[in-house]
């Protein structure tokens, strides 16, 4: 069956990913990490955009989360860079991407 965006998952040092471009780009910070100018790789970190809350009713909603393809610090600036590689931009993850800024005060990299 095809897929919505022509994505096709990917499997790379045990990890399946969503996109060649993700497995990819999870190679290059492998390599980038090892050449000591990246440390700390994280995939897959969740941030909480919105807490889980209860309607006047009494229902819950779930909290909103966003969840990038990975964190890691750049270790020219010692800055924490949140990456997210990304083939087609969707309106939830644009509103995401701003949710990160306004509430975390995070700029999303994207590649």
């Amino acid at each position: 069956m095809k897929r919505k965006y022509g994505n096709r998952k990917a499997t790379l040092d045990g990890y399946t990913f969503d996109s060649k471009r993700e497995a990819g780009r999870y190679a290059e910070l492998k390599l980038l990490e090892r050449a000591g100018q990246i440390s700390g790789l994280e995939l897959q970190p969740r941030f909480e955009l919105i807490p889980k809350q209860r309607r006047a009713d009494g229902r819950a909603e779930r909290a909103c989360e966003y969840v990038a393809d990975f964190r890691y610090t750049d270790a020219r600036t010692g800055q924490e860079v949140i990456e997210d590689a990304k083939g087609m931009r969707t309106r939830d993850y644009i509103m995401k991407r701003k949710l990160m800024l306004q509430v975390h005060g995070i700029t999303v990299r994207e590649v």
